[in-house]
């Protein structure tokens, strides 16, 4: 069991040490390039960590104790896929062409399809309640 776990560390490792190499590579010489690098890799987590998590945190469990039994499973699941979606918008919100032009990608109303997206998400979650709740009595 050992030299398995050794067997499938190593190939890890060796992903972590080429990573870190080609992150040296790209941001030594400074420059802009090496300060937008460090925004992603310092900001992303601490923002995550310091204000994103605990805050979904609070939401849930807020929302456990307000919600009955049987919307909780599916508020749960359309906030996650909300959140999901938002994330997935994003760079095409934060700016037109935030992302490798695809065929019709950018052409698209981007606030228009996340809406229509999360309106369909939030019409899929109002119908499990309903349907769990006529179930349950």
């Amino acid at each position: 069991m050992k030299l398995l776990r050794l067997l499938l560390v190593l190939p890890g490792l060796a992903a972590l040490g080429w990573g870190v190499l080609l992150l040296i590579e790209f941001g030594l010489p400074l420059g802009p390039h090496s300060f937008v690098a460090a925004g992603w890799l310092l900001a992303g987590p601490l923002l995550h960590d310091g204000l994103v998590a605990p805050l979904t945190g609070l939401a849930g469990v807020g929302l456990s104790r307000i919600l009955p039994a049987a919307w909780q499973a599916p508020v749960a699941g359309g906030a996650v896929v909300t959140g999901v979606l938002g994330l997935l918008a994003l760079p095409l919100l934060w700016r037109s062409y935030g992302a490798p032009p695809l065929p019709g990608l950018h052409d698209g109303n981007t606030w228009l399809g996340l809406l229509l997206s999360v309106g369909v998400v939030w019409l899929v979650v109002l119908i499990a309640g309903v349907t769990r709740q006529h179930a349950a009595s």
